[in-house]
């Protein structure tokens, strides 16, 4: 039961943080490398794989919340776009340009990443630098919005989003964290910049993890099934709940209150590398 627990608390802190500007790697550095320490229950491995489970939750949430506009974008079905106007619309090409930079960089140095990057100060290097950035983008957001809606959103600001996602490539600095921020100091609504951001998280997440599947294959085994099972579904729940609550919220709130946060869990990181 203990195991149980464990996977769905884990489940849950994937689910609030993956798509959140706050970086679910610094919690889960917290909550599990810090506190439940599953690679010491399963093994470095079972562990690793779990994470890739977890993270499928999050992606199957994005996929149900944005069907429809997945399905527009592979020819399934057309839908109108927000504004009304059937001739302006995200397509599939603005998500290719925009997935390529990081896309690119991720595979190159994935290996150099995940050996010298992920430790604890890292992660709070890029907690910090990034909460500078979304600083930066509430302050400096052209007061002329140039994409008031998702499928306003130009090829120029698709590839911008790109080149400023490639910094998330640094753990702790948060995907959605950059390119909101990246989509915001480009003249998008921080919704649009949001919409944008989950719609493009769900090929490059899906195609990392199932490399990552591939990797670990092994590892998938009948014993760890139920705890690999209450991760999925914890993480796909809370996923669905936050997403659609921090879409409806995010053009009041903006990104300020996330950075704050932030910068609090920062500090915190670097006193328990102390």
């Amino acid at each position: 039961m203990w195991e149980i627990f464990v996977a769905i608390v884990l489940g849950l802190v994937e689910g609030l943080t993956e798509f959140a500007p706050v970086s679910s790697t610094g919690h889960m550095i917290i909550v599990d490398d810090l506190l439940f320490k599953s690679n010491e229950i399963f093994g470095d491995e079972v562990a690793n794989a779990f994470k890739v489970v977890i993270q499928l939750g999050s992606i199957l949430a994005v996929v149900i919340i944005f069907w429809g506009r997945f399905m527009d974008l592979l020819g399934v079905r057309k839908i109108r776009t927000e504004s009304g106007d059937p001739a302006q619309k995200l397509n599939l090409l603005q998500i290719i340009v925009g997935l390529l930079p990081a896309g690119v960089l991720g595979v190159l140095f994935e290996d150099y990443i995940d050996e010298y990057l992920f430790s604890t100060n890292t992660v709070a290097v890029g907690l910090l630098l990034g909460a500078f950035l979304m600083l930066a983008a509430d302050k400096f957001q052209p007061k002329v919005l140039k994409a008031e809606s998702v499928d306003q959103i130009t090829y120029k600001q698709a590839l911008g989003v790109g080149l400023i996602q490639c910094l998330a490539l640094w753990p702790g600095f948060s995907r959605s964290g950059s390119t909101i921020s990246g989509g915001v100091l480009l003249g998008m609504s921080h919704r649009s910049a949001s919409d944008f951001t989950f719609i493009m998280a769900v090929p490059i997440m899906a195609g990392a993890s199932l490399i990552k599947v591939v990797k670990y294959w092994d590892y998938f085994s009948l014993d760890v099934l139920p705890f690999f099972i209450a991760g999925f579904i914890s993480a796909f729940i809370f996923s669905l709940v936050f997403i659609r609550f921090f879409l409806k919220l995010i053009n009041k709130i903006k990104l300020k209150p996330f950075a704050y946060y932030r910068i609090g869990l920062a500090l915190l990181l670097f006193l328990l590398a102390l």
